[in-house]
């Protein structure tokens, strides 16, 4: 029996090379669980693989957006299982991939999407305009702090998302999320991570190479194809951060690339404590010599 393989945890542990190799040794195709690596265009701030790291290996759900949409966990969830689906029947094993936790838990298990209310929503962005997003990421954080862990601070779209829900329903945004059970698809999850002050010199170094690489003109070439008006796109790390500073006027871009940098540390512990929640997945260590074959031992029947 063919069952996905999903592997996850925090960024710069070397989830996508993993990914690759685990398709490469399986017959299998990656579908991409990472939110920012929908966007056309947020190539190299989102670190996605580039056609010779792919090597070959068939890739889903990466380039599907444009910067000026935004990306919807109920639209990932719907595009995700058809295309897992659709590989299963083709006795291809699909290798999710991915360091965003509520993408995977809404492919892998029954996550609900409570309703909407135009007027409470509106007024909820109104208070993100007067007041700024950081006020209304203390309030969710102080109801529910469980939400507030698997949220970026400037991520206003999902911040008065999961306030809009608290106020609907009276619940923790949390609630919603279910218990994990088995995994839907019979998904094996495997986790990746490193020593912390390991990961976070990684973390260092991938912004430091990014910048080097072109990021402030990859920032300059999406806003001229609406980057601005992307409610999700415009808050990614590192975009932040540049179009913050063009708006400064900077000519330097070294602070720039220092906050992400600050800001992508922050967010590798949010996506650790996530993750660690989740008692079905098997964690590996990222650096040890002969990773791959381990994971493939532990997939072995």
């Amino acid at each position: 029996m063919i069952r996905p393989v999903a592997v996850v945890g925090p960024t710069a542990t070397g989830k996508t090379a993993l990914g690759v190799e685990l398709a490469l040794a399986l017959g299998g195709e990656v579908v991409n669980a990472d939110a920012m690596q929908l966007y056309r265009g947020m190539d190299i701030g989102t670190a996605k693989a580039t056609p010779q790291e792919r090597r070959g290996v068939p890739h889903h759900l990466l380039d599907v957006l444009d910067v000026t949409e935004t990306a919807s966990v109920a639209a990932y969830q719907r595009h995700a299982r058809a295309t897992i689906e659709r590989l299963l029947a083709a006795e291809r094993v699909p290798v999710l991939v991915g360091g965003s936790g509520l993408y995977v838990q809404a492919v892998l298990d029954d996550l609900r999407f409570p309703g909407t209310d135009p007027a409470v929503r509106a007024a909820l962005e109104r208070q993100a305009e007067e007041q700024g997003t950081q006020v209304l990421y203390e309030r969710l954080a102080a109801a529910d702090p469980d939400a507030a862990a698997a949220i970026l601070p400037t991520n206003v779209r999902r911040i008065v998302r999961a306030l809009e829900v608290i106020e609907l329903t009276g619940k923790p945004f949390s609630a919603n999320l279910p218990q994990p059970g088995p995994p839907r698809y019979g998904t094996v999850l495997v986790g990746v991570d490193r020593d912390v002050a390991e990961l976070d010199a990684r973390v260092d170094l991938r912004v430091e190479h990014m910048f080097a690489e072109g990021l402030v003109d990859e920032v300059r070439a999406l806003e001229e194809v609406g980057l601005r008006e992307g409610k999700t796109a415009s808050r990614a790390l590192g975009y932040q951060q540049v179009l913050e500073a063009i708006d400064a006027g900077a000519a330097d871009f070294t602070p720039a690339a220092a906050a992400t940098a600050q800001a992508t540390r922050r967010f590798v512990r949010r996506q650790r404590s996530w993750f660690r929640r989740d008692k079905r997945i098997r964690w590996f260590d990222a650096a040890a010599p002969g990773l791959t074959e381990d994971v493939l031992s532990f997939l072995a029947p």
